[in-house]
C-alpha cells in the first residue's frame, strides 16, 4: 500500500511538471468554450474510469457546475447503453463512439476524448471519425500519449505513467473547461 503522504507528493510532482502546458491549457480551453457558446456540442467519451471522467464534463455543461446559466449542449458517447451494446452486438466494440459521432455531429462541433494509454481502439475510431466529420478534437491523454496524441487535433499529455495521478488531473481539466465556459456566460450581458 503506497501511504497517501506518498501520494500526495507524486501527485504534486505531475502538477509541477504538467504546469509547462498551462498556455497550451488555456488556449484549448478557450477553443472549447467558443464552440460551445456558439452553440457547437461537446461529445465526449471514454472506457473506464476515463468513461467517468467523459460523462462529468457532459453532465457539467447540460446541467450547472457552479452558476445557475443556460444548459449547453454536450453529449457523452459512452452514457446511452442501448446504443453501445447495439453498435458494439452489430459493428464491434471498436465502432462504439464513431458510429454515434458520425450520426450525431455536425462540422464544428468538438470531442473531448479520455484515455490514460491514449491507444484504445474505440478512442481512436472516434478520433478518426471526427477528423472525416471536420469536427475539432481534443485528446487528454497520458503516459507517451499513445496513438492518440498523432490523431487529435489538439492533444494535451499528462506527463505521467501513473493512471491515477493521470485522472487526477484530466479531473482539473474538466473543471477548468467548465469554469471559463460558465465564467464567460455568466460576464456575457
Amino acid at each position: 500500500m503506497v501511504p497517501f503522504r506518498d501520494q500526495l507528493d507524486e501527485l504534486t510532482a505531475v502538477l509541477r511538471a504538467f504546469a509547462s502546458q498551462a498556455a497550451r491549457v488555456e488556449a484549448v480551453v478557450e477553443l472549447l468554450a467558443e464552440a460551445l457558446l456558439a452553440g457547437r456540442t461537446l461529445f465526449t467519451c471514454g472506457n473506464g474510469g476515463s468513461a467517468a471522467d467523459a460523462l462529468h464534463l457532459a453532465e457539467e455543461l447540460v446541467g450547472r457546475y457552479r452558476a445557475n446559466r443556460r444548459p449547453l449542449p454536450a453529449v457523452c458517447l459512452n452514457a446511452d447503453v442501448g446504443a453501445l451494446t447495439c453498435i458494439a452486438n452489430d459493428f464491434g466494440y471498436d465502432a462504439v463512439f464513431a458510429r454515434q459521432l458520425t450520426a450525431l455531429a455536425h462540422p464544428g462541433d468538438t470531442l473531448v476524448v479520455f484515455s490514460t494509454s491514449g491507444n484504445s481502439p474505440n478512442v481512436l475510431s472516434a478520433l478518426r471519425a471526427a477528423r472525416e466529420c471536420s469536427v475539432i478534437s481534443v485528446a487528454l491523454l497520458g503516459k507517451d500519449g499513445g496513438a492518440a496524441a498523432l490523431l487529435a487535433d489538439h492533444p494535451i499529455i499528462v506527463p505521467s505513467t501513473n493512471n491515477a495521478r493521470i485522472q487526477e488531473v484530466h479531473g482539473l481539466l474538466l473543471h477548468a473547461i467548465c469554469e471559463a465556459v460558465e465564467g464567460r456566460l455568466v460576464a456575457a450581458p
